[in-house]
């Protein structure tokens, strides 16, 4: 709150960007599931040059609306949907995107099953996103959870990118069964 974010979430993200050697000025960032916004803050700040102009893009999408954050393009809606995917199409113009970051949580049930499963399509969806978008050295982070259907989300990613590897920052609570997946080098 001290220094101005969203949610404790930001340190997460600020750790896996350090940790990866992930967002550079220039880049262009999606950030999928963006509410309340604290990622988006983490990757303007990133982006911000001299006098706070922003070198880069960070176009932020969710089905909540999220409060304006100077700088960051902010789209509400589902991005399954094929109208919100081709604005955002629309938006990037032909051009494809440096990082894809993931703080999406599906509503989780108590139902471990039914829960591991909303999880894993959580996942997956923003990994088709990230396959569809990424420029060839782009990367793709997104949180999941350890539990079942854990070692087939990182499977299937392995399946489309070259490296991934798992993520707990400090930031997260002992307890939590989040973790993190970076995945970068697009497969062909």
């Amino acid at each position: 709150q001290q220094k101005g974010y969203r949610a404790r979430a930001a340190y997460k993200l600020t750790e896996i960007l350090d940790t990866e050697k992930l967002l550079a000025k220039g880049d262009v960032v999606v950030d999928l599931g963006s509410a309340p916004g604290s990622w988006s803050q983490v990757a303007r700040e990133r982006l911000a040059g001299p006098g706070g102009v922003i070198e880069g893009r960070v176009i932020a999408l969710d089905l909540l609306p999220m409060e304006p954050i100077a700088g960051v393009e902010f789209m509400q809606g589902d991005f399954r949907e094929d109208s919100v995917l081709a604005e955002l199409e629309a938006r990037l113009g032909g051009e494809k995107v440096d990082l894809v970051i993931s703080d999406m949580a599906p509503n989780l049930s108590g139902v471990s099953s039914a829960d591991s499963a909303r999880i894993q399509h959580v996942c997956e969806l923003a990994m088709e996103f990230a396959c569809a978008h990424l420029k060839p050295d782009g990367a793709l982070a997104v949180k999941a959870f350890h539990g079942s259907g854990f070692s087939q989300i990182v499977e299937t990613f392995k399946q489309h990118f070259t490296r991934v590897v798992e993520r707990k920052p400090k930031a997260s609570r002992d307890k939590s069964s989040e973790t993190f997946l970076v995945a970068r080098g697009l497969k062909n």
